[in-house]
């Protein structure tokens, strides 16, 4: 009974992916695909002239976070999570917070630079999800804005949600914000192999 639905199965498997004797099998049609996590933290500052910015978007009247350069905790863990998910190290590898190139630096720019080093390497990216854990500033008001942001300058969706630590530990005692974000990333194969079934 078991090896009669393992063979069934088997068979459906083959009429999807066409396969049905000895051919060329095209592997340009299949993809490799890889997931990644990024991770960043940044503390609220007291400097009153630096500016908040989660995502790309400016949030007026909040306190800014401290940082080498924007402090953009959202833009870093996406751009760590799709180096992280191409084998391309990490985003302190690639913007070291000791190189006065990058101080103040713009963390859209970053991570656009980030999709051109996947994009050279053959991988387009599918989606990144991000968890935002704060107590400050609500997220809600500005998320449309953020994915959209987010999503034009990856080239692919990119879903924001909020979170609140609920008084626990430094985020809960609302001395910064944290993001966690995963990637998901894809690379088309572009060589033909011969397959016997």
């Amino acid at each position: 009974m078991v090896s009669r639905i393992a063979s069934n199965r088997w068979a459906t498997a083959k009429r999807y992916l066409g396969l049905g004797g000895s051919e060329q099998v095209d592997v340009a049609r299949r993809s490799e695909m890889r997931v990644g996590q990024g991770f960043d933290v940044h503390r609220f500052s007291d400097d009153p002239t630096r500016v908040l910015v989660l995502g790309g978007v400016v949030f007026e009247g909040e306190r800014g976070l401290v940082g080498h350069s924007d402090a953009d905790v959202i833009s870093h863990a996406c751009a760590d999570a799709l180096l992280g998910a191409a084998g391309l190290g990490d985003i302190g590898m690639h913007f070291p917070d000791t190189d006065p190139r990058w101080k103040g630096a713009d963390s859209l720019a970053l991570l656009r630079h980030v999709r051109s080093l996947l994009a050279a390497d053959g991988w387009t990216v599918n989606n990144i999800d991000s968890a935002v854990i704060c107590e400050a500033p609500k997220l809600a008001p500005r998320r449309d804005a953020i994915q959209q942001t987010l999503s034009d300058v990856v080239g692919a969706p990119v879903t924001i949600k909020g979170n609140r630590a609920e008084q626990l530990g430094a985020i809960g005692r609302t001395e910064g914000i944290v993001c966690f974000a995963t990637a998901l990333i894809q690379r088309e194969s572009g060589t033909t192999e011969s397959r016997t079934t």
